[in-house]
């Protein structure tokens, strides 16, 4: 990671798209893949990034970062991007400094989260960070602020309701199920992907709507059958994809590819179906919702469904937000102190040098420097007071005369 030891707080920025003010369709124009992902950071040091990360999800993509400005970080990700930089800023939002600090913390939360209070974001994020890490792009600045928010995001897990009770995507899929088809039996169900979504939807599927007339692909057939054999279900091969298709009577799809990989001309459109698009972008063709007996429902509709759990998440906001407050402001105090951070390494610099200095051998007795411990409590007061009155300049010149004062006494 290139770059300095201390930032200048105004220069790091967020900008980002998300559900409130673009569909499903337009955020899949913008989501980042891993290989999209590899591809922003090894061209990040032209745009002048050199510490960022990015969260692609499917209700948001967002760039975190220190840049000349904001407009470098969507430059730099739409370079890789279907979607252009001209609609990405005019759908989009910008925060900097403190309020691009606070977003990331509420992001965390899941106080911006389609659903409020969806957990899942948070291990989005950390798998985001990890990458960008990987790759040389996390510094000190960007790692205190995760774990800070990881910290936040964990305390109002532990101590609020706020993500209490079953609500999330795959959950919503779930509801929408059962109240289109009040009796299951004999519904043959099809699962197309078993990463995290899929499998927790798959997961849910035999928990809650207890039937184990599910098969599962993926592109990958060792995963599918891994899973369908830890839940007691079956699972087919990409090959037999047409098949499954035909026989099923509603079909999910929770996979990450860039183009539709069900089309009309592979649904029998004269029977009825439940088709749930779990993917970011669209991985059903959206046309295929102007036929009479497909039911098409994608991760936008979904998230719109509500119930008295939701409600009494809201009541926890308040309690959620004192958190964050907290540890934030830690946070915020932490950085502040780093910019006195050259001054104190410059001190122990300097201290550590004065026994070579001729001036100062002249006054002190019998060699009688000050002793490990002392030149510490010289440092740590040297701190402190910079903490509580920032004038570096004076506080350094004690801290030398403090240093001196006790050579010759």
């Amino acid at each position: 990671m290139q770059g300095s030891t201390t930032k200048d707080i105004s220069r790091f920025f967020i900008a980002g798209i998300n559900y409130k003010k673009s569909d499903a369709a337009v955020r899949g124009r913008f989501a980042i893949n891993e290989h999209q992902y590899a591809a922003v950071l090894a061209i990040a040091p032209v745009y002048y990034v050199h510490e960022m990360f990015i969260v692609s999800t499917c209700n948001r993509t967002e760039i975190y970062g220190f840049a000349p400005d904001a407009n470098s970080l969507i430059d730099l990700l739409c370079t890789q991007t279907s979607g252009d930089a001209d609609t990405f800023s005019r759908i989009g939002y910008i925060k900097e400094g403190a309020e691009a600090i606070a977003h990331l913390f509420e992001v965390g939360a899941g106080l911006d989260s389609q659903i409020l209070g969806d957990y899942e974001i948070v291990g989005q994020i950390k798998t985001a960070v990890k990458f960008a890490k990987d790759h040389g792009f996390i510094g000190a600045f960007l790692e205190r602020l995760t774990n800070s928010m990881l910290q936040a995001s964990k305390a109002i897990k532990n101590q609020t309701e706020l993500s209490s009770g079953t609500v999330s995507v795959s959950f919503a899929a779930i509801q929408l199920i059962r109240r289109m088809f009040p009796d299951i039996t004999g519904k043959k169900i099809l699962l197309i992907g078993t990463g995290k979504i899929g499998r927790n939807t798959c997961k849910n599927l035999v928990d809650y709507l207890e039937t184990k007339e599910i098969t599962v692909i993926n592109r990958t057939h060792d995963k599918a059958s891994e899973l369908a054999e830890e839940l007691g279900i079956k699972s087919d091969v990409s090959e037999n994809l047409q098949h499954q298709i035909l026989t099923s009577d509603i079909i999910l799809v929770a996979t990450n590819a860039a183009l539709p990989i069900i089309t009309e001309e592979q649904v029998p459109l004269t029977k009825k179906q439940l088709l749930i698009d779990l993917s970011i972008p669209n991985n059903i063709d959206p046309s295929l919702s102007t036929h009479s007996n497909i039911t098409l429902v994608n991760v936008d509709e979904l998230s719109k469904m509500n119930d008295a759990t939701l409600r009494k998440r809201l009541e926890e906001v308040p309690k959620a937000k004192a958190i964050i407050a907290e540890i934030q402001q830690e946070f915020l105090t932490w950085f502040d102190m780093r910019k006195h951070v050259p001054y104190i390494q410059q001190l122990q610099t300097r201290l550590g040098k004065m026994h070579n200095c001729p001036f100062y051998l002249q006054f002190i007795k019998d060699n009688a420097s000050p002793s490990e411990e002392q030149v510490k409590r010289i440092v740590n007061g040297m701190a402190v007071k910079m903490k509580l009155n920032n004038q570096p300049g004076c506080h350094y010149i004690e801290a030398i005369s403090e240093y001196i004062s006790i050579s010759v006494n």
